[in-house]
């Protein structure tokens, strides 16, 4: 078994906090392990909940256009994560104390996958992991470097169904994001 497959195993059985009362699965993570680029969501929706894993429903569907769009895949070219493993009740947002007890989960995910690009996809996941003060809709698409690692808050795919005339400025994010990659792989 994997350093991350253990790890998996012990997340699996986490009650640190309400939300694995009213779960279905732990949502831990999907992708490539091996990826040199991580994607960050707040927590599981619905449809995550039911299969137990990130990004499968409408905003999933998106995300996975978008990346196709520049070439990209979450099988071959990124591991995607949340901030929570477990989805909150009605599909509200994490609590601040929910994001405190499940965090250390998506630490030991990141220590293990070391990634050299983290997106963060949303505002939530932005203000846990890049700045708490974090204005998505002003910020997104801009690569900040913290210990090594480049990172950049997108806005949240589930944002784009709500506003799809946002989607173009998604999409040049995406093309930042490709264009990042191939630099730090040595392409033009």
């Amino acid at each position: 078994m994997t350093e991350l497959e253990l790890l998996r195993e012990r997340c699996l059985s986490c009650e640190k906090c309400q939300l694995c009362a009213t779960r279905t699965n732990v949502v831990f993570g999907v992708g490539n392990p091996e990826s040199r680029v991580m994607f960050i969501g707040e927590g599981p929706g619905e449809q995550e909940d039911l299969k137990g894993e990130p990004f499968v429903g409408r905003a999933g569907k998106l995300l996975d256009l978008m990346l196709d769009a520049v070439g990209l895949s979450r099988e071959k070219d990124i591991y995607i994560a949340n901030i929570v493993k477990c989805r909150p009740p009605k599909n509200r947002d994490p609590l601040p104390e929910e994001q405190e007890q499940c965090i250390n989960w998506l630490r030991e995910q990141t220590a293990i996958i070391r990634p050299k690009i983290i997106v963060c996809l949303g505002r939530i996941a932005a203000a846990k992991i890049i700045k708490p003060d974090i204005r998505i809709t002003k910020e997104h698409g801009q690569f900040i470097e913290r210990n090594g690692v480049l990172m950049m808050a997108m806005l949240h795919p589930a944002a784009l169904l709500r506003n799809p005339n946002q989607k173009p400025e998604a999409f040049e994010d995406f093309l930042r994001l490709r264009d990042k990659i191939k630099e730090l792989n040595g392409e033009q």
